[in-house]
């Protein structure tokens, strides 16, 4: 199988440290010659198309890794055959958009936590396929319908607000003492242990955090001044106002 990466970005490059992490020979990979193509090519011995017609026509799957605004444009008029599959990771772009047929087409939305192989990657529709190429990036989550897949790519931004908050409270930490290297450490693994207690144990989530917060405690502390602060109400605007962008109703 021969694997095609049309646009060749940050988060296209994070995937394919992850496809080479899981064991994807590098000599199956494809890339587009644009981006950080040609570097990563000499660097780890993928192999470079002509142009895009090239990658077409030589890959079985193709990774479509470009600009939102531009994927449409960039897929027509190539020689999509039957049995071959596009995966798009551009946000927002429906699969109504992509002129791809005979080919098949799949949305996911990996973070660049693929390249250690810790990318939850929510996707629709679930194509065997697709699944198998994803599932190398981390967990693999099939959505039931394309409005499920744009609210699960809310999770895109929030991983991106998780690693400000993470930073902010490493610094802070730092400032008040703490050794910059530990509290970048510490910090982290806290939002990894958060994470895996809430998607390992069945309870409700409000009954885990009922648990954790002591009256009178430090936790509750916090939470009340956060909650004075309209951060659990902004929070919600944000998610909201991400969706929005995603499904075309952002003001503007």
């Amino acid at each position: 199988m021969i694997l095609g990466v049309l646009g060749v970005g940050h988060l296209a490059a994070s995937m394919l440290a992850g496809l080479q992490r899981s064991g994807v020979a590098p000599e199956s990979v494809l890339l587009s010659p644009r981006g950080k193509a040609a570097a990563l090519c000499a660097r780890h011995g993928f192999r470079l198309a002509a142009d895009n017609r090239d990658l077409v026509e030589r890959a079985d799957i193709v990774i479509l890794a470009v600009r939102p605004a531009q994927a449409p444009q960039v897929v027509l008029d190539l020689p999509w055959r039957k049995g071959q599959l596009l995966i798009s990771v551009c946000a927002g772009v429906p699969l109504s958009r992509f002129g791809v047929a005979p080919a098949r087409v799949v949305r996911a939305m990996p973070f660049t936590a693929a390249e250690i192989g810790a990318s939850p990657t929510a996707y629709f529709p679930d194509i065997e396929e697709a699944r198998a190429v994803l599932g190398r990036l981390g967990p693999a989550i099939a959505l039931a319908s394309e409005r499920d897949f744009e609210v699960a790519t809310v999770s895109a931004a929030i991983y991106g607000w998780a690693q400000d908050l993470i930073r902010k409270a490493a610094e802070w930490s730092s400032a008040e003492g703490l050794d910059p290297a530990i509290a970048r450490r510490l910090t982290a693994m806290t939002f990894v242990a958060a994470g895996r207690l809430i998607a390992e144990k069945p309870e409700p989530m409000d009954r885990l955090l009922e648990e954790l917060v002591t009256p009178g405690g430090i936790t509750e502390r916090g939470l009340q001044v956060l909650s004075a602060r309209g951060v659990p109400a902004a929070w919600e605007e944000a998610c909201a106002a991400v969706l929005d962008k995603l499904t075309g109703h952002a003001p503007g």
